[in-house]
C-alpha cells in the first residue's frame, strides 16, 4: 500500500488514482454510483474477514471470543484517532441506524421533554423518535427549513424551534437525500450553552472527509462503517462523549453486570455475532490513512464537480445540491425537468448498467449520483454519456 499511497501523493492527476482503483474489487455487472447506500470493501478488507471466517471455522467458539475479539481494543484505538476522540468512548455495531436507535431510546426522558428533528432526517430517525413519543409522552418539534438553505438560515430554524423544554437536538451531518452539510459545530455549540444533548448522524460523513469529534463536542455521534471507510457490511460505529455514558440507557441489556463504561453499548451485548465483521475494519483504516484523509474528501469532492460539470448543459438539467462550498462531498441529487425519474433510474440500470438512486422526500425528488474514490473520471463520462443517450432515444416513455 505504500507505494499505492506515494503515487497518490506525488501527483493529482487520473494516472495516480489507477492505483487506489487497484486496491478495489470490480464493479460488475454494473458501474456502481451508488456508494452512499453501501460501499464496497477494499480487497485487502475482503481477504481479512474471509481469512477471519475460516479461522473461526476451526475453532468457532474459542477462536472468536478467545482470539478474534483480543484485536477490538486496537481497532477501536486506530478509529479514535482516525475521528479525534478517546477508544474508551466508541463502541462497535452493525450500522448507524443500531447506533441512533441507542440514543433515541436510550437517553433519559421524562413526559413533556421536546425533541427538535426535521422532516430531512433519515426515516428510520424520525420513526424512533415518534415511537417513543407514544411510548413515552416526550415531544417531537419539526424544525423546518429548506433543503437548500445556507447555513445561517438553517441555524435560525433551529434557534427558533428551542423552547426551555428542549432536551435533544437531533441533527444529521450530511443529507444522505442531496449530500447537503449541516453548520454542526456551530449547532452543538449553541446546544450546549443552553444544556442540550446533541445527536449527529454521521453515516455520511465519516471517512468521506476529515472530522474531529473533540471540535465538533456533540454527545453522541453514529456512523456506518461499510459506507465511506469500506469496512465489511454490517460495522457501525457509536461514539459516546465520556460525559454521557453513565446516564445512557444500552440498546440491549449487557451480559456482564453491572454494566460499566462504553461497552454496556457494544455489539457483543447482541449473543452470539460473526466475530469475523469486525476483522475488516483495521485494513479498512490503514488503507484510508495511506491516502489521507484531506485527499480523499479532495478527490471525491472533484469527482462530483466533474461529472455536474458535464452534465449540466443537458436539457432540464436541474441540480438539488449546493456544490460552492468547500464541504461539498461525493453525493449530488438531480432531475431533469419534465421526466420520471424513478422510470429512468431503471432505465439506466437496464439498458445502460449504470446504478444510481432514485431519492424523494417532501418536493424534492430525483438521481442521487455517489463515486467512490476507487472510480476514475472515465467511469463518469460513462454515466454522463449513457444519460444522454437515454435522454435523445428514450424522452418519451420518462414524461410526466
Amino acid at each position: 500500500m505504500r507505494v499505492m499511497a506515494d503515487q497518490v501523493n506525488s501527483s493529482a492527476g487520473e494516472d495516480a488514482w489507477k492505483s487506489v482503483r487497484d486496491q478495489y474489487p470490480a464493479q460488475e455487472p454494473l458501474l456502481n454510483l451508488n456508494n452512499a447506500a453501501v460501499s464496497p470493501p477494499p480487497l485487502a478488507v475482503e481477504k481479512a474477514m474471509i481469512d477471519a471466517y475460516r479461522f473461526i471455522s476451526r475453532n468457532p467458539d474459542y477462536n472468536m471470543w478467545s482470539k478474534l475479539d483480543t484485536a477490538l481494543p486496537a481497532i477501536k484505538h486506530d478509529l479514535a484517532e482516525l475521528i479525534d476522540c478517546w477508544p474508551d468512548e466508541i463502541a462497535l455495531n452493525r450500522n448507524s441506524s443500531e447506533g441512533l436507535s441507542t440514543a433515541i431510546f436510550g437517553i433519559p426522558l421524562d413526559k413533556g421533554d421536546q425533541v427538535i428533528a426535521s422532516d430531512w432526517d433519515y426515516p428510520s430517525v424520525r420513526a424512533g423518535w415518534l415511537q417513543r413519543a407514544q411510548r413515552d409522552g416526550i415531544e417531537v418539534v419539526n424544525c423546518a427549513f429548506n433543503l437548500l438553505d445556507g447555513d445561517d438560515g438553517i441555524v435560525e430554524a433551529y434557534v427558533k424551534a428551542m423552547t426551555p423544554r428542549t432536551r435533544v437536538l437531533q441533527l444529521t451531518h450530511m443529507y444522505h437525500w442531496n449530500g447537503g452539510v449541516l453548520p454542526i459545530e456551530r449547532l452543538c455549540g449553541i446546544a450546549r450553552e443552553r444544556n442540550i444533548i446533541t445527536i449527529v448522524d454521521g453515516a455520511q460523513t465519516f471517512a468521506q472527509m476529515p472530522i474531529s469529534f473533540r471540535k465538533l463536542d456533540c454527545d453522541f455521534f453514529i456512523t456506518s462503517l461499510h459506507k465511506w471507510l469500506g469496512a465489511p457490511v454490517g460495522n457501525g460505529m457509536l461514539i459516546v462523549n465520556r460525559r454521557r455514558i453513565d446516564e445512557t440507557w444500552p440498546l440491549l441489556a449487557p451480559f456482564d453486570q453491572p454494566a460499566v463504561g462504553v461497552d454496556k453499548f457494544d455489539h457483543w451485548n447482541l449473543g452470539t455475532y460473526n466475530s469475523a465483521i469486525q476483522s475488516g475494519i483495521a485494513p479498512a483504516v490503514q488503507l484510508h490513512k495511506e491516502i489521507g484523509g484531506s485527499r480523499i474528501h479532495a478527490r471525491l469532492r472533484e469527482l462530483t464537480r466533474y461529472w455536474i460539470e458535464h452534465a449540466r448543459s443537458i436539457p432540464g438539467f436541474r441540480l438539488h445540491t449546493p456544490i460552492d462550498t468547500d464541504e461539498l462531498g461525493a453525493i449530488g441529487l438531480f432531475s431533469i425537468d419534465g421526466l420520471d425519474m424513478r422510470r429512468l433510474e431503471i432505465h439506466l440500470r437496464e439498458k445502460y448498467r449504470v446504478h444510481v438512486k432514485y431519492r424523494k422526500v417532501k418536493d424534492i425528488e430525483g438521481l442521487r449520483v455517489s463515486p467512490h474514490v476507487y472510480m476514475m473520471k472515465s467511469d463518469l463520462d460513462i454515466f454522463v454519456s449513457a444519460l444522454r443517450d437515454a435522454l435523445a432515444t428514450s424522452a418519451v416513455p420518462f414524461a410526466l
